[in-house]
């Protein structure tokens, strides 16, 4: 789950539904199952988004919870946290006055179902068929 907040009109339809796909093809490129990926995206006003206590107008927080798979030591979490940055500055990259950040954080599987069901064990067949079906169903 992706949650970009960011400033009003800085990134168009176009960047958006860009950064989403680029999002997801990453993930899926890992094995996942691009239905894991949801993005959205919040406009927030100058006077609701502060940095350092001030009003800013251009600024972009994202704020992502890994559920299906978790970094095991601080080097894996360094790579997520690259991998992560690598996603998002092609875009964010093109507004050189924008303040950008990013947080990751790591919710248990065992609290996550989607249409009902707990996801299936990561890596396993069961797994492969969602990704490969692109969408969830039974499995035992």
């Amino acid at each position: 789950m992706w949650t970009i907040y960011h400033s009003p009109g800085f990134l168009d339809g176009q960047e958006k539904r860009d950064l989403a796909s680029r999002i997801a093809d990453h993930y899926e490129a890992v094995g996942l199952p691009r239905f894991y990926v949801v993005t959205v995206f919040r406009e927030t006003s100058p006077e609701d988004m502060y940095v350092g206590g001030e009003p800013s107008s251009a600024a972009v927080r994202i704020s992502v919870d890994h559920i299906a798979r978790h970094a095991s030591d601080a080097e894996s979490r360094r790579r997520n946290a690259e991998w992560i940055k690598g996603m998002i500055a092609p875009t964010l990259n093109n507004y050189p006055d924008v303040h950008w950040e990013f947080h990751a954080d790591e919710t248990s599987e065992q609290l996550w179902m989607i249409n009902g069901l707990f996801p299936p064990p990561g890596g396993s067949t069961a797994e492969e068929t969602w990704a490969k079906d692109g969408f969830p169903s039974a499995y035992s």
